[in-house]
């Protein structure tokens, strides 16, 4: 019998990230091996074992066999004569496919701490490079979703996924294979991915390769549409200013459902005569109730094509309700600050508003941070070659200033 440290905590150790969970491998063992053991056999698809002391979990080695549709369509091999090889060999991606020897089943101290890298795994962890193991990742749609969740979660180290990994992607996205997923399990790994640091890879990388179409469709058809791009990119800047501020899953669920409400997003007509440089904000005080009502609409279907909980969609539809308000609180008289308290039960759940208050301004800070990518791209856009060369002195830095403030006024709106 041998037994393997696997997966995560081995990919995290070697990346210097903390490791959370532990799983272990075992070859060469029984269920009856493992029950002598004292271990607790869990999960009827596959003989996984929680240790009983730390409770972390144990498995045998084990071979699969694509036999259906979706991610449970697989019959599972496990017996002593499974090699460590095969059963890395079954993974995901290279970085998830690496092991270490370690003493027992009862010490988990590692025997030498040399990494078992059968496909290339450490490699790619110095390449910083998301890989599927073998053509078998195309059996698997929830690979899909995992391998852009991963990416999200490493984005910060510089990660990017393979090209041919890509290309298995969206070949399973066109498959049509993504149906077949349960509800909860895209609610599992969106939601896992919305919590990472960078969470709005995930939702690009999904979008990029057509997998929102699914049970994303609402999400799917605004980041779609010509006339709402920019709404994309407003959106992914606040998800990762969200992931910057640490803020929860319903204040990151919230923003990513702003997308639904264009006018949310509704840039203010710029006044030709002015110096002032053209901006971008909250929308003001006549967002239309049809347009809010298929706003939440959208959240709905989202909401139960997806097995999003209740708290994240009610959260979520609260604050597109009140966007409006929400981003002009200075301004607001004293009986609309009352009835904004009354609308969103903030007298009896303070910490509700105080969530909202923030979601607002990370929002609002997303469109103002658009407004000045867009002064800056205007600001580089024009040289010296886009000015009369007869200028001299300082007659040359008010025709560049002048001439970036008209190409910034001509920028297009939402």
């Amino acid at each position: 019998m041998q037994v393997y440290l696997v997966g995560g905590a081995v990919r995290d150790q070697l990346l210097g990230r903390p490791i959370k969970d532990k799983d272990f491998v075992v070859v060469g063992a029984t269920v009856a091996d493992m029950l002598a053991a004292g271990f607790q056999q869990v999960g009827a698809d596959f003989p996984v074992f929680l240790h009983p002391v730390s409770r972390e979990e144990y498995a045998l080695a084990r071979t699969e066999r694509k036999q259906g549709l979706g991610y449970q369509g697989f019959s599972v091999h496990a017996s002593p004569d499974v090699t460590l090889r095969e059963d890395l060999q079954r993974r995901d991606l290279t970085v998830n496919a690496m092991a270490i020897e370690v003493k027992s089943l009862t010490d988990d101290t590692p025997i030498t701490g040399k990494v078992v890298d059968y496909y290339g795994g450490l490699q790619d962890i110095k390449s910083k490079t998301l890989r599927h193991v073998s053509s078998a990742f195309s059996e698997d749609p929830l690979r899909v979703l995992r391998t852009a969740r991963f990416y999200g979660r490493y984005y910060d180290l510089g990660f990017s996924i393979a090209d041919e990994t890509l290309l298995l992607m969206r070949q399973l996205v066109s498959s049509g294979e993504l149906a077949h997923l349960s509800s909860e399990r895209i609610w599992q790994e969106s939601s896992r991915a919305m919590m990472q640091v960078s969470p709005q890879v995930y939702w690009q990388q999904l979008f990029e390769i057509g997998a929102l179409t699914e049970y994303f469709a609402p999400l799917h058809q605004v980041w779609s549409h010509a006339q709402y791009g920019q709404i994309r990119e407003i959106v992914q800047t606040a998800l990762y200013f969200a992931g910057q501020m640490q803020l929860n899953l319903s204040q990151r669920w919230a923003l990513l459902m702003a997308s639904l409400n264009t006018d949310s997003f509704a840039l203010k007509p710029t006044d030709s005569n002015s110096d002032n440089i053209a901006s971008n904000d909250i929308a003001s005080n006549d967002i239309a109730s049809n347009n809010i009502a298929t706003a939440v609409k959208g959240i709905n279907e989202i909401g139960n094509s997806a097995k999003v909980p209740k708290a994240q969609t009610q959260f979520a539809t609260l604050f597109l309700q009140q966007t409006q308000k929400l981003s002009i609180i200075d301004q607001l008289s004293a009986a609309e600050k009352i009835d904004l308290i009354q609308a969103c039960s903030a007298h009896k759940a303070p910490d509700k508003l105080s969530q909202l208050l923030v979601t607002s301004h990370v929002l609002k800070l997303a469109i103002q941070h658009r407004q000045m990518m867009l002064a800056l791209g205007s600001f580089h856009a024009i040289s010296m070659d886009d000015i009369d060369q007869s200028l001299k002195g300082p007659a040359i830095g008010e025709a560049l200033r002048q001439r970036r403030i008209e190409h910034l006024q001509a920028q297009p709106v939402l």
